[in-house]
C-alpha cells in the first residue's frame, strides 16, 4: 500500500502537539468539555508557546467530535487565534470492539470522522486498546503492568475488520486517512499482526500508525524495532512519535525502559522515517511524550524532526 505523492518539505511539515499531558478532568471536578473559551485558550497557549503550529485536540483531554456545533465554533476560533491548526484528531481507548461500549465508540468513531472534515483535518486515529486498569492507573509507568487484551476469538476479528472497513469507507468518502495505532495485546499488538489486519480490511485510505514506542516500551521480549518498521512501512499513515530507552540483560532476566526524546531513544527515527518515505509516506506527524515536562520535550522532539525530514 503505497502512500500520496509527499507535498511537504521539513519548514512547513504538519507535526502536531498531543494533548496527553493535559486531563480531562479539572481539580475542580468539571470537565474539560465544558470550559470556557478563556481556559482552552490558556491550554492551547501553552501549546502554542512551546513553538507549535499545529495540535491533535487528542480526545483523552477534549472530545472535539462531541462538543456542540457553537462550542467546537468557540474552539476553533481558540486554536485559530493561536496561529494553530489541526492535522489530525486521535482517539484514545475508545475501541469499537470494546465489549460494553463497542457499539457506542463506533457511533463516536463516525462523528470523529465527520468532525474531522468539517474542521479540515486530514487524519484520524483508532485503536483497540481499552481503559487503564485500577492497578495500571497505580503504576509510575502504566505499561509496567498488564492492561486488557483483544480477544483470541476469530470472530471478533471479522467483527473488528468489518468495523474499520465501515469507518474507512465513511472516512474515503470525505477524503480522510484512516490510521490504526498499535499497541500491545490488540489486533495490532506486532507488525506481523498490523499488516494482517489493514490488508483485510483492504482499504487504501485505512494504514498504520506506527506507534512503535508503545511496543519497546514494554518490559518483555519484543521484535527488533527495525523489522517492525520495515514491515509496517508501506502502510504507514498518521504517526505518533516518541521513544524510549530500553535495557536488556538476558543474563539476569531483566527488561527496563523509560522516555526519552526522540533522538536518544531506542528507535533510530531518522531511518525509521526514510523506510515510510521511501514508501510515500506523506501526513502528519504527532509528538508525545510520558513524563516530566511532556510539552517542551515533544517540542524538542518537533525540532528533531524538522533537522532529519527532507530539504525539498
Amino acid at each position: 500500500m503505497t502512500g500520496a505523492t509527499r507535498k511537504w518539505t521539513r519548514d512547513n511539515w504538519p507535526i502536531a502537539a498531543a494533548m496527553i499531558q493535559y486531563p480531562n478532568m479539572l481539580a475542580d471536578g468539571r470537565s474539560v468539555q465544558d470550559q470556557s473559551a478563556e481556559d482552552w485558550s490558556r491550554t492551547v497557549g501553552e501549546v502554542a508557546d512551546a513553538g507549535f503550529t499545529e495540535i491533535d485536540p487528542t480526545d483523552s483531554w477534549l472530545r472535539v467530535a462531541d462538543l456542540s456545533p457553537g462550542r467546537r465554533a468557540e474552539f476553533l476560533d481558540v486554536v485559530a487565534s493561536h496561529g494553530m491548526t489541526i492535522p489530525a484528531i486521535s482517539s484514545s481507548r475508545r475501541s469499537v470492539i470494546d465489549a460494553d461500549s463497542g457499539d457506542e465508540y463506533l457511533a463516536y468513531s463516525h462523528r470523529v470522522i465527520d468532525t474531522a472534515a468539517e474542521i479540515g483535518a486530514a487524519s484520524v486515529s483508532f485503536g483497540f486498546f481499552e481503559p487503564l486498569t485500577e492497578t495500571q492507573k497505580k503504576a509510575l509507568w502504566f505499561w509496567t503492568e498488564q492492561g486488557a487484551k483483544n480477544p483470541d476469538d476469530p470472530a471478533i476479528w471479522k467483527k473488528a475488520v468489518a468495523r474499520i472497513s465501515e469507518l474507512g469507507r465513511h472516512a474515503a468518502e470525505l477524503g480522510i486517512e484512516v490510521s490504526l495505532e498499535m499497541y500491545e495485546d490488540t489486533y495490532l499488538g506486532t507488525a506481523d499482526s498490523s499488516v494482517r489486519f489493514v490488508e483485510e480490511v483492504g482499504l487504501d485510505n485505512v494504514g498504520i500508525n506506527a506507534d512503535l514506542g508503545n511496543l519497546i516500551r514494554l518490559h518483555r521480549p519484543v521484535e527488533h524495532w527495525l523489522q517492525m518498521m520495515t514491515k509496517v512501512a508501506p502502510y504507514a499513515k498518521y504517526w505518533h512519535v516518541k521513544n524510549y530507552m530500553r535495557i536488556e540483560d538476558e543474563h539476569a532476566g531483566l527488561i527496563a525502559t523509560h522516555p526519552v526524546p526522540l533522538e536518544s531513544g531506542l528507535i533510530n527515527y531518522r531511518t525509521a522515517i526514510r523506510l515510510a518515505l521511501e514508501h510515500g509516506f506523506a501526513s502528519a506527524f504527532l509528538c508525545e511524550h510520558y513524563g516530566g515536562d511532556g510539552l517542551s520535550v515533544s517540542a524538542t522532539n518537533r525540532d528533531y524532526l524538522r533537522r532529519i525530514l527532507p530539504r525539498n
